[in-house]
């Protein structure tokens, strides 16, 4: 590790402290700068990862007091007494080291907080690469309606403990502006942990979420963190949240308020630090009238909403997409980059997305697999459905009759986001049913 990266601060030492300490810590790849107690003129401490006040003089007590330093701080003085010990952890020192006697002690405790400052600098290396390749610079796009969207995110993203709703149709990227809030945080170091709601049974969220004590339930054979434990100094991102079942609802209320919680079939009350971030393609206003929501979750997640503008609202940004994602496709295939021409991108610009950057993404990866290499034929991306779809929402007429009720059906299930059952439910038919319209089968 280089010095610059584990910084030792000294302060009130004896020369004889001073040498023995500042000789570990070199042997351990740091390097220890003296810091002036409160009220001297004293050089910037910021960068220091942990701090060593050698006495236990009371003035050295006093400085640990009022210090308020969010590193670690441990005291070294000469006399074995307990009562200087619990003065000095009483002051806010993580421990205190009589030497000689626990200079083997102090050794293995500068070697572990060594450790830790090397594990930090390579989250923080980490982070860096992270937010160069899912920051707010890999959101594609320069339409107005999502620079605004992403202006708003940049502002909200180095407020560490604000809570975020994102909003936008499904295949949006939802999840992406998630990582770039994140990574873009002061949390970018810690971990992002992300789970879908919708994808875990209902039975199993609530240990998945906040885990499980052994034999909390048949099966538990042992104990397991949950994920706000696991998100612990990061970012916990709950996607689609709008399916979490009611009753887990008011348990994740109270994680939010209280920033706390209990394991299943657990009695210990555990502190977290985490942010959390939720998204949903489903309007949760409307769910709370329908009595789908809680409402007081609803207020305590919607802080700051971002909604992300579906595909077909963002002038401009589909070629730009398009072009983006064809080089990439090729790339990862080994196969010449086809060149996007006039008609394709005129057929791109016809089509309403309503899958949003998800479905153009699979087109194109369909097309160009297909297409004989280096070239992009129309022909597969027409298969896909690309061109039957409507122009600014206008049934086409005249057109067979299976036509313009699957342009209906379409358009239901863009109006409510995806959800299929929703488009089902408003149009007064079954899932099933739905289903084969969208397939163009008209027959019951």
């Amino acid at each position: 590790m280089a010095a610059a990266e584990w910084r030792v601060g000294l302060i009130l030492f004896s020369d004889s402290f001073r040498s023995t300490v500042a000789g570990i810590v070199e042997e351990l790849g740091g390097r220890a700068v003296e810091v002036k107690p409160s009220g001297d003129e004293a050089r910037p401490a910021t960068d220091v990862t942990l701090v060593l006040a050698g006495g236990a003089e009371s003035e050295a007590l006093d400085f640990l007091m009022e210090s308020g330093a969010s590193v670690p701080r441990f005291v070294i003085g000469a006399a074995a007494d307990h009562r200087i010990a619990a003065a000095a952890l009483q002051s806010g020192a993580r421990d205190y080291f009589a030497l000689p006697d626990d200079l083997d002690l102090l050794r293995r405790s500068l070697e572990r907080q060594a450790r830790e400052a090397a594990g930090r600098v390579e989250a923080g290396r980490f982070a860096d690469a992270e937010r160069r390749a899912t920051g707010f610079e890999a959101i594609l796009g320069g339409s107005a309606a999502l620079r605004q969207t992403l202006d708003q995110a940049a502002r909200v993203a180095p407020l560490r403990d604000l809570t975020v709703l994102l909003g936008g149709e499904t295949g949006t990227g939802k999840e992406l502006l998630a990582r770039a809030l994140h990574y873009g945080s002061p949390r970018a170091a810690d971990p992002f942990v992300e789970v879908n709601c919708a994808a875990i049974p209902a039975t199993l969220l609530e240990s998945e979420l906040f885990g499980h004590e052994r034999g909390a339930f048949t099966g538990a054979v042992a104990a397991k963190p949950g994920l706000f434990e696991i998100a612990h100094g990061g970012t916990l991102f709950l996607d689609e949240i709008a399916t979490l079942p009611l009753d887990l609802q008011p348990k994740l209320l109270r994680a939010l308020e209280t920033r706390s919680i209990r394991r299943v079939g657990g009695q210990q009350t555990r502190q977290m630090d985490v942010r959390v971030i939720a998204a949903t393609h489903v309007e949760l206003g409307q769910a709370v009238r329908r009595g789908e929501f809680r409402e007081d979750l609803y207020y305590r997640l919607n802080v700051v909403a971002l909604v992300l503008p579906p595909l077909r609202d963002r002038n401009g940004d589909v070629e730009l997409l398009a072009r983006t994602f064809i080089e990439r496709i090729a790339t990862s295939y080994g196969l010449p980059v086809p060149e996007l021409g006039a008609e394709a991108r005129a057929a791109l610009r016809a089509h309403r997305w309503p899958g949003n950057v998800r479905e153009l993404r699979n087109v194109l990866e369909r097309a160009v697999v297909l297409s004989p290499p280096g070239t992009l034929r129309l022909s597969f991306m027409e298969e896909t459905g690309i061109q039957r779809e409507p122009v600014n929402g206008v049934l086409p007429f005249p057109a067979p009759l299976a036509e313009v009720v699957r342009t209906a059906a379409l358009s239901m299930l863009e109006l409510t986001g995806g959800n299929k059952s929703e488009a089902a439910r408003r149009l007064g038919i079954s899932r099933p049913r739905l289903q084969r319209l969208l397939d163009g089968n008209l027959e019951e």
